[in-house]
Parts: structure tokens; sequence; C-alpha cells
């Protein structure tokens, strides 16, 4: 009788088990951006970024950054980090400019330049989810 109530007890547990559910992709923002998470930029992160820049612009020696926002998120199954922020290139009339990059942390946090000076730069970086202060530019 001992044997027939573990064999049922044990068969009961066994279709308790559940499998986690798989994860959830964040839901798709205006013109298929998916809005970022907030990450802090930590100073590995900073140099990717203008090591990055730099070989963009006129006058990398001289370029000054200013404001950097960085937001990760999970697009079509990549992981990226979406960075905006502005640059004062020395060498280009206007100031600051702002930018819009983004690093792979899955491919050696490889960094990509999606956009510099562009008028769709703050919108792009606000459909992200990183809304970037307006600058006046330097005169």
């Amino acid at each position: 009788m001992r044997k027939t109530v573990y064999l049922l007890s044990a068969a009961s547990l066994c279709g308790c088990v559940a499998a986690a559910p798989p994860p959830v992709e964040p839901i798709a923002g205006p013109g298929g951006n998916s809005l970022v998470e907030p990450v802090p930029i930590s100073l590995a992160m900073e140099e990717i970024i203008t090591a990055g820049v730099r070989q963009h612009l006129k006058n990398p020696i001289a370029a000054k950054f200013g404001t950097m926002l960085a937001g990760e998120r999970r697009l079509d199954g990549r992981h990226e980090i979406v960075v905006c922020g502005y640059v004062d290139d020395k060498g280009s009339p206007g100031g600051n400019e702002p930018f819009i990059g983004k690093i792979y942390p899955d491919a050696e946090n490889s960094f990509e330049l999606v956009a510099l000076n562009d008028v769709s730069v703050s919108g792009a970086c606000k459909a992200a989810g990183l809304a970037m202060p307006d600058v006046k530019p330097n005169s």
C-alpha cells in the first residue's frame, strides 16, 4: 500500500514542473523604434562612443563632447545600446552637433554612428526614449 501511495505522489509531482516563459521583446514605438531602458555611461562606454564619433569628425583631436545619454534594448533579437549626445567639432561651423549611435555588446562592443549633425537626430533620440536637452550653437 505504501509503495502505491509513493508512486502516486511521485507521479502527481512530475506534472508540476513548469518551463520559464520566453523573454518578452519590447513593444515597438513610433517608426518601428523600440524604447530603450536608460543606462549610465561608464568610462569604458564613453571611450567606445568618443572613439567612434571622432572617426567621422573634421578635427577629431579638438573635439569636445557634451551631454550624452544611453539606453539599451533588444531589437529584432539583437542587443544594442543607443547613444545620443553632442560634440563640439572645432573644425566645423555651428558648434555643438547632435549625434546618435549604437553600441553592439554582442559584437565586441562595435560602434555604429547612425547620424551626425542631422535634423533627424533629435527625433530619433526622442523616439528611442532619450530626450536630449536643446543646446544653443556656439558663437
